[in-house]
Formats: structure tokens, C-alpha cells, sequence
């Protein structure tokens, strides 16, 4: 651990304007990102007696290396740069309200020739009327389903749509008086439009004119003995009620708000809000998020606000009042900047009587049963994980706690389409938006410990040279293309590299290459073999301390490098169970890769090297004739009569075929673009 005095700046070098503040650890990562009215007092607060700090704080301030200060011109400024930058580092230390999606609202698209129902999210759209926001999106979905028997409005897509009006067939929901099908006549345009906009008019709060229309249908049907428009009137009545059930009103129907509150401990906090339009309760929402920072409830509504507002996308959506359980410190400042955000006027504040003030104590209570229940179930995960980590650090005999585990993995079929893939886990989950795939080709190709050789050395010259870049004065890790983020599924992770040789990451981490981050222990898949070429690659670049070692699948035997037997677990250890969790997902991620890879190469078109001829017009003609086989069997007139393809490269295609058929080479049949 580092000591705060060794990089505590002079005093006289500390400003006292208002600014933002970043502490960063040994490899280069912003672990803290914080703001002040006084930049010189505040960081002062950090240094004067480390050992009384809280010991979150006491673990950020021996944790970091340095810090950097930017000057800001006031507190409003120092508000959205410190947004702006957790935002961008996601700081280990910061509290994290961690939420990807935007709310969803329910729109009927009124700018249409029929207007359709759906569900929307983003930015909004002219002409579009919205309702909501709905959480989560069941509620809205159900909301949807049960209006739709009584208001049939489109809601298919324009593709379905276009499809049902070119066959004269409307779609299911058609068939089941779902949708009263005006792609194929059956309701005009007006009439359909009028549907949408009684649909409107019910979502917006007046159910009573439709209601009472019903029921004096289904009274007159009644009395004409039609019992079965009858019952079809009752069921419609019984689906408004059960909508307008779901959505009681709770505060007078001019009411936009966005109600907030909390339950916390001294390690967690839980955080619940409602969403009030037009009176309504339309939708609930919640976080529990752990407090690695030292803050109070002031400070958990101001990082609240910020990153929830913040991060949407749609900010005109923001409500005219916030409700909050307190205000926090820069209330005046987050107010303005709330404002700004919305470009209306937005009300933050307290609310001390009255109903709101009831419905905040309703929301509070939410909160503490979501703190209560997460409480209850991560309970035992966390004790397993901890658990798993120690007996594996103890199995090993390594110095450090193993909070970083790499697994390696290659994949290929009969030494074609070689691909590997890493996969991480920290504190014993696993974080996906570091994983990496690479591709192997070459002599790195011709088996499985040169393929393992290749890949350990291409992700850990990737680290030495960061941290070279990083241990030069003013240097950075290299920035490239992306920003870095990934999902599980192999198409959307980075590939960390074309070719065999230096590693060529195409993805850059928030705050450079995620290559610069060592792990604690890594992990491939395989026996001695595999662990000596692993071992072999990092001695080579001059990391001897990295601990090495690998998972047989056979036998589930532990093999480490240079030992001759290997080590057996437990086979109820949960050291054992984290290492066959972390294999597993290696060889998943890696066979997803190594399919997209092979799939891709299965689909190559014979017609690829023909000169001149590009993707779209290669699709073309393979679209014109389904094969290449029949492309072969056509004369040089019937494929120039392709859009796009004259007689020139009609003789073309027809002289690159019969080349490799010459050759040998021709694949007949084969169809792709």
C-alpha cells in the first residue's frame, strides 16, 4: 500500500477555488473522482490524519499514488465535470447507481396514417404522444394488452404491417380482435385514427365518457338479448377497471414528479423512487448500491441525481418536482443544473406534510424492503465467494489475495480457425467488459501450446508496453477506436488481434487499455503442457512473479509449473467449483468466437476474388441466381441482365469460374456474399 505522504502535494500548491479532484493508483486508474468549493481545504481533509479517516476512505487515499486537481469557475461547472468524469472512469471508490437503459414509455405514433402502439424508448419524437414512464416494461407490455381489447390500434411493426397488406392477411392480432386491421380494410383511416385517439384519451386519465359508453352498450344489449355482445361489453368494462386499478391516483393530476428515497447500513444502501405523472404511480425503480465512499444521505442524493439524471438520454422527460429525502449540500447548484439538463423549470426540494410527504414514506419503506431482501440474498454468495478465494489462495500458497483471475482457452477445429479467448474475474465475479478474443495464425497455429504461447505473450507484452507508457513523464496508455464496452456474446467483445505477433487491441478502456491491468493469478485451460507454455511466456518477457496455473478437464487436477503431479482439490472445495465456473466460461466465450469465425469462412462465395466485382454487386447476382452452380451454367447476356452488371464483368465472373474449375479450386454450389 502506498503512503499518502509520499505524493501529498505542498499546501501552497493546492488552489482554494472550486474544482474537481482525481486520485490514481500505481497502474494509471482514476480510483476517485470528487468536487470542492475548496480544493485546498478538501484535499488537505485527506492527507492531515490518514489513520482517523473512515476506512473506505483510509483504503482510497493507500490505494492511490498521485492526485491532480482541475480550477473550475464555479460550483455548477465542478458539478457537471465531476459527473462527466465518473461517467468516464467509473471509479472503484465512487458510489455507482449502475443503470443501461432509459425509461420506457408507452407512445402511440399520432404522426402516422395509422397510428401505432408501442412501446419507446430515447429521445422523443414530433407528433408522438407519450404515457409513462412504465417500470418495469411488463407493466407497460400488460398495460398495452389489456387496452387493446378494448381500443384494437395497430401495433404491429411496418414491416408486418406491409407484409399483411401485400397478401390480403392480417396478422394474429387481427385474427383475435387484437388489432382492427386496417392493413387489409377493415376499419378506414379515420375511423382508425379516432380509435387511437379514444386510446389516448383513456391513458391520459378520462376513462369515465368510455366507461359509461360501455356500459350503456352493454345494458342495451342486454336488453335485446344479444348476451354475448353482452358479455364482450362487460369483459371490455372489467379490462378498463383493472388498468385504471394498477394506475390509482395518489397526488391531484397535475402532479409530475419523481419521488426518491433511502434505506442504508454502513456498507449498502438500497434507493427506491416512483414515477408520478398525472397523479399516477406509472412506474418503480430501484438500486442498491454498495457505499465505498464515506457520504451521508446528502451525499447519496446529490451522486443520485446527477447520474440518473444525468445519463438520460431524453432530459426534457425530467419532472417539474424532485422529491427527495434530503437536500443535499449544493442543493442551489444541482437545482440549476437540473434545470439546465430539462430546459424548464424543475422544483428540488423536500416534502415535510401532506400526501407527497406520505407517499415518500411509502417509497422509503419500498427501500428497506429492497435492502432487506438483497441483504438476504447475497448474504451467502458473498460468504461462498470469499470463501472459493481464500481456500484457492491458501491451496496455492500465493502472497496476495487473488482479487484478479485471468483464464485463457483455445478453441479450433483440426487446427483451423484457431481463435483463444480471456475471460476475467474480480473478487470472484465475472467482468465481462474485459474480456478479449484473439486470433492465431501462423507457426502459432500448428497446436495448442504454441497457440497458448502466442496468446500469453500478445496480452502481456500488451501490459509492459502500457506500463512502459504509463512510467514515462506525461505518458498514457494508447488510446484507439472504441470505448471499450462488451457484452457476453462473442460478436459484440473486442478481438484483440487480426494476426499472430504484437497484440493489436481494437478497444480502448475508458481510460486506455484494459491490457495494462495485471491480474493476480492466471488460469489456462489444459494440463502441464499447456502451463509450461504459459510459464515459458511470461518468463521470457520478465514476469517471474505472476503465479501459472492450469485445469485439466479430465480429472479436474490443479497442474503448476515445473511439478511433475499435479495438485487435487477438495472435489466439494469451492476453490475448485470458482476455477471450473471461470474454465467454463473461457472455453463458452472462446467456441462462440471460434463458430462466428468458421461460419464466416463457410460462407465465403466463390465469386470473392473476382476482379471489379464488390459486396453489394456480388450479392446481387447471387441473389439474381441462388447459386453459383447456376451462375456457372448461364451465359455472359443472362447474368449482365443483373442491375449493375454489364457484359464486361458478366465475362468476368464467367472466366474466374471456369479459372478455378480449371484449377480445382471452384466450390459449385457454394452460394454467399
Amino acid at each position: 500500500m502506498a503512503d499518502p505522504a509520499s505524493y501529498r502535494p505542498r499546501p501552497g500548491e493546492i488552489p482554494t477555488s472550486p474544482g474537481v479532484y482525481r486520485f490514481i493508483d500505481p497502474h494509471g486508474r482514476v480510483i476517485y473522482v470528487g468536487k470542492a468549493k475548496n480544493l485546498r481545504a478538501r484535499l488537505n481533509s485527506y492527507f492531515a490524519r490518514p489513520e482517523g479517516l473512515h476506512p473506505k476512505t483510509y483504503a482510497m487515499v493507500h490505494t492511490a499514488t498521485q492526485v491532480e486537481w482541475t480550477v473550475v469557475g464555479s460550483e455548477l461547472e465542478a458539478i457537471q465535470l465531476e459527473y462527466t468524469w465518473i461517467k468516464q472512469h467509473a471509479p472503484r471508490f465512487n458510489i455507482m447507481y449502475r443503470d443501461d437503459k432509459s425509461y420506457p414509455y408507452l407512445a402511440v405514433t399520432l404522426n402516422e396514417k395509422f397510428p401505432r402502439v408501442q412501446v419507446m424508448r430515447g429521445d422523443r419524437r414530433p407528433g408522438v404522444k407519450y404515457f409513462g414512464p412504465f417500470h418495469p416494461a411488463k407493466a407497460i407490455r400488460e398495460t398495452v394488452d389489456t387496452m387493446l381489447r378494448v381500443f384494437p390500434v395497430r401495433s404491429c411493426s411496418a414491416g408486418v404491417f406491409r407484409r399483411a397488406e401485400a397478401s390480403g392477411r392480417p396478422c394474429l392480432l387481427g385474427y383475435i380482435d387484437k388489432c382492427s386491421a386496417p392493413c387489409v380494410g377493415r376499419i378506414s383511416p379515420e375511423d382508425h385514427r379516432r380509435l387511437a385517439e379514444e386510446f389516448c384519451e383513456v391513458m391520459a386519465g378520462r376513462p369515465g365518457p368510455h366507461m359509461r359508453r360501455i356500459e350503456t352498450e352493454m345494458k342495451e344489449a342486454v336488453a335485446e338479448l344479444r348476451y354475448e355482445d353482452a358479455a364482450r361489453h362487460r369483459d371490455d368494462l372489467d379490462a378498463l377497471r383493472r388498468v385504471f386499478e394498477r394506475n390509482a391516483v395518489v397526488l391531484s393530476e397535475e402532479t409530475e414528479a419523481d419521488i426518491f428515497a433511502f434505506a442504508e447500513d454502513e456498507l449498502e444502501a438500497a434507493v427506491q423512487v416512483f414515477h408520478v405523472r398525472q397523479g399516477r404511480i406509472r412506474g418503480q425503480r430501484g438500486w442498491v448500491v454498495e457505499k465505498v465512499e464515506e457520504t451521508d444521505a446528502a451525499g447519496l442524493v446529490e451522486q443520485l441525481l446527477l447520474q440518473v439524471y444525468g445519463s438520460m438520454e431524453d432530459a426534457e422527460r425530467i419532472p417539474r418536482e424532485v422529491l427527495v429525502p434530503e437536500l443535499p449540500e449544493d442543493a442551489e447548484q444541482l437545482g440549476a443544473w437540473l434545470r439546465q439538463r430539462r430546459g424548464a423549470a424543475v422544483d428540488l426540494r423536500v416534502p415535510r406534510r401532506g400526501d407527497k410527504a406520505a407517499l415518500l414514506g411509502t417509497v422509503r419503506e419500498n427501500a428497506q424492503q429492497a435492502l432487506m431482501l438483497h441483504k438476504a440474498r447475497r448474504s451467502s454468495d458473498l460468504t461462498t465467494r470469499s470463501q472459493a478465494l481464500r481456500e484457492l489462495q491458501e491451496a496455492l500458497d500465493a502472497p496476495d489475495a487473488l482479487l484478479r483471475i485471468e483464464c485463457f482457452d483455445i478453441s479450433h477445429t483440426s487446427g483451423t480457425n484457431v481463435v483463444a479467448s480471456m475471460v476475467v474475474m474480480e473478487d470472484g465475479l465475472p467482468k465481462k467488459k474485459d474480456y478479449r478474443r484473439f486470433s492465431v495464425r501462423g507457426d502459432a497455429a500448428r497446436d495448442d501450446t504454441s497457440a497458448m504461447r502466442d496468446v500469453i505473450t500478445r496480452r502481456f507484452s500488451r501490459y509492459l508496453d502500457d506500463q512502459m507508457r504509463l512510467d514515462a513523464p506525461g505518458g498514457e496508455p494508447a488510446v484507439v477506436a472504441d470505448d471499450g464496452t462488451a457484452t457476453p456474446d462473442a460478436s459484440d467483445v473486442p478481438d484483440a488481434s487480426a494476426g499472430s505477433g504484437p497484440v493489436e487491441d481494437t478497444t480502448v478502456d475508458r481510460e486506455g487499455s484494459r491490457f495494462a491491468y495485471p491480474p493476480s493469478l492466471v488460469v489456462v485451460d489444459g494440463g502441464q503442457p499447456q502451463v509450461a507454455a504459459a510459464r515459458e511466456a511470461l518468463d521470457a518477457l520478465g514476469i517471474t512473479e505472476l503465479p501459472v496455473i492450469g485445469l485439466a478437464k479430465r480429472l479436474e487436477e490443479v497442474w503448476l509449473p515445473d511439478d511433475d503431479f499435479p495438485l487435487v482439490l477438495p472435489r466439494s472445495s469451492q476453490a475448485l467449483y470458482m476455477l471450473q465456473r471461470i474454465r467454463d466460461e473461457a472455453h463458452r466465450f472462446a467456441i462462440s468466437y471460434h463458430r462466428s469465425k468458421r461460419s464466416r469462412e463457410m460462407t465465403a462465395s466463390a465469386l470473392d476474388e473476382v476482379p471489379g466485382l464488390g459486396p453489394a454487386r456480388r450479392r446481387a447476382v447471387v441473389e439474381h441466381f441462388g447459386s453459383v452452380a447456376r451462375i456457372r451454367q448461364a451465359g455472359v447476356e443472362q447474368i449482365a441482365e443483373v442491375p449493375g452488371i454489364g457484359e464486361a464483368t458478366a465475362r468476368r465472373i464467367l472466366e474466374h469460374l471456369a479459372d478455378e474449375d480449371q484449377h480445382g479450386s471452384g466450390a459449385p454450389g457454394q452460394a454467399g456474399a
